[in-house]
């Protein structure tokens, strides 16, 4: 057996002038193991970003106690659809009095710690005028943007998808950065019915790290979100079997290209059976394999798990949070959640603005249902019966 060479130095402080971005640290400040002779290399060290402590700052900002994410960043074509289910027209103007009513929601900041727009939502002002983004800074909330450009289809794949944008994402990122976002979200999937093949899932990781480190080079703090999609008869353990895979994954790209963790959130489905799969899961029993998955490919120095509801109903999807929150965990385990915050409030307003308040409300209920929940706290009493209707849609698309 070979014998291995240690090759030692004295312990040596690096001086901030001996490293520049790009340049080599000297060989002399650095201890190496070989294993076999070979001629000396220099170890290159990537330099931190300069929005590394803003990074933390923004992540540690949107994990706080008690509070979650809004997403409200459907696009044009999906908010269209869902105001059609409310009889509205899917104008400019339609869009901006839903998204007003939104964020205009009185006391939303003591819930909601971020909020995901859309572009048109980003550069949108309310229908009296404010800019959306002042409006979220005002209520204690951080603006975020989606930058993805969607999902097309996988050449090469068995009928999966791809997640494309990130062609002039760096330019698109610091545009929006000074516009006042920062955090970003990019999401991709993964279908279980559809294999996944081993090309999809490297494709999915692959995408979400290149997008997390150009995001992090603008300031922006990037949600990774690799959804696992609910379209299967499949039961929970094969979600569990698939979502470790889909994770080993990520985390060994964004490793590859140095993405800081501390400056990252997750935004994983939770581990549950395909939705037609005739076994259904107690909350106990999601909570239990979704921790499990957690434990064994999240690193402790991600600050938020920021789980989608992915169709869930309203309070299917808070019960199984608040059971993650039954004893300490390494992250803040939360909720970015559209549908699920979203769906009785816009059924309420039905586009008339004497029903404005009324929506409000109704958001402010299920904001407060899943604070609890991020909590531990989480009851379920006085829910309604349409916060129980499940939301699920087959091969739903945003």
């Amino acid at each position: 057996m070979a014998s291995a060479s240690l090759l030692k130095s004295s312990p040596t402080v690096i001086d901030k002038s001996e490293f520049v971005k790009g340049q080599s640290l000297r060989q002399t400040s650095v201890s190496v193991v070989r294993c076999h002779p070979t001629n000396a290399s220099s170890l290159t060290v990537r330099a931190a970003s300069p929005y590394a402590d803003e990074l933390v700052k923004t992540a540690k900002t949107v994990a706080s106690p008690g509070r979650g994410i809004l997403a409200m960043d459907e696009s044009n074509a999906t908010c269209g659809k869902r105001l059609a289910s409310i009889g509205l027209e899917n104008t400019e103007a339609n869009r901006q009095a839903y998204r007003t009513l939104l964020v205009t929601a009185p006391g939303l900041g003591q819930y909601i710690s971020g909020a995901i727009l859309f572009e048109e939502t980003l550069y949108q002002s309310t229908v009296d005028g404010r800019k959306i983004v002042d409006v979220l800074v005002e209520q204690n909330i951080v603006p975020g943007i989606k930058v993805d450009k969607g999902l097309v289809p996988l050449a090469g794949s068995n009928d999966e998808s791809w997640c494309q944008g990130l062609d002039g994402l760096a330019s698109r990122t610091a545009a929006y950065y000074q516009q006042g976002a920062r955090f970003a979200k990019w999401r991709t999937v993964v279908s279980i019915p559809n294999g996944p093949s081993a090309l999809a899932v490297k494709e999915a990781a692959w995408g979400l790290a290149r997008y997390a480190a150009i995001s992090q080079d603008s300031g922006l703090v990037p949600i990774v979100e690799p959804e696992i999609l609910l379209d299967g008869e499949h039961g929970i353990d094969r979600t569990f079997e698939v979502a470790q895979k889909v994770w080993a994954e990520v985390f060994f790209y964004l490793a590859e290209n140095n993405v800081m963790f501390e400056g990252i959130l997750l935004k994983p489905s939770m581990v549950t059976p395909g939705a037609e799969c005739k076994d259904r899961a107690t909350p106990q029993q999601v909570a239990d394999y979704t921790l499990s998955l957690l434990q064994r490919r999240i690193p402790p120095a991600v600050p938020g798990i920021m789980f989608l509801s992915g169709g869930q109903s309203e309070v299917e999807a808070t019960l199984n949070l608040n059971a993650m929150n039954q004893a300490p965990n390494p992250w803040h385990v939360s909720f970015s959640y559209a549908r699920a915050l979203q769906n009785t409030c816009l059924k309420t307003w039905g586009g008339q603005p004497e029903n404005v308040k009324a929506a409000q409300d109704a958001l402010l209920t299920r904001a407060k249902a899943n604070s609890l929940a991020q909590l531990g706290k989480y009851t379920g009493e006085g829910e309604s019966d349409e916060a129980k209707q499940g939301m699920f849609v087959k091969g739903y698309v945003y």
